[in-house]
């Protein structure tokens, strides 16, 4: 268009392409090729089905319908399933092929739609914190819409959910990073309307 040429679309004429031939056009294919084996490998179950009586009609003598994951032979004496094989959906990650719905995978999907947020804090006997928090934000923004820090809020939201605590609970070091991860994560939400991945490591000294 933008070197004058016309084009014409269903916008401005009755016109469609399909990549998806028509019964007819199928049959007249069926009529060229006089295929001895059909085996339709297209679509969800109802399409195999539909396609595999669709291929009897033309006088097709050998049909098998099969689906992901089934072995079939083409040899002498006719075609037939074997079995079944491993199948579905792998995923790249680096150098490592591995089944797309591995829990790492998940993870990575919420990392890169929240971010991440590691804290590590030193407890004492005596339930205090020794010294302050090592904070590490990575995938959030760096300010509110109200221009607040993020980094500030996420320090205040540490120290009120740790100071909330009763003294004997902040002796314990799970429920110190329970309580964390919570405050961090829920003030995060609040303003972002994201809820990051929180991870707490809690060590006692």
């Amino acid at each position: 268009m933008r070197s004058g040429v016309e084009v014409v679309t269903d916008r401005t004429a009755l016109v469609h392409v399909s990549g998806h031939p028509r019964r007819a056009e199928m049959a007249k294919m069926y009529a060229w090729v006089r295929p001895s084996i059909a085996v339709p490998a297209h679509g969800e179950p109802l399409h195999l089905s539909e396609h595999s009586d669709f291929a009897r009609a033309q006088g097709v003598p050998q049909v098998l319908r099969a689906f992901n994951g089934d072995l079939v032979r083409f040899a002498p004496g006719g075609v037939r399933a074997l079995g079944k094989v491993t199948s579905g959906r792998r995923a790249k990650d680096g150098a490592i092929l591995l089944p797309a719905d591995q829990e790492c995978v998940r993870q990575r999907r919420r990392l890169s739609f929240a971010g991440v947020v590691s804290i590590a804090l030193a407890l004492t006997s005596r339930g205090e914190m020794a010294g302050d928090p090592d904070v590490m934000i990575a995938g959030l923004p760096e300010r509110t819409r109200d221009g607040a820090a993020i980094d500030a809020l996420i320090d205040d939201a540490i120290f009120e959910a740790f100071e909330s605590l009763p003294p004997g609970k902040r002796r314990d070091a799970d429920v110190v990073s329970n309580a964390i991860e919570r405050a961090v994560r829920g003030s995060v939400n609040a303003v972002w309307g994201k809820k990051p991945q929180v991870h707490v490591l809690v060590v006692e000294v």
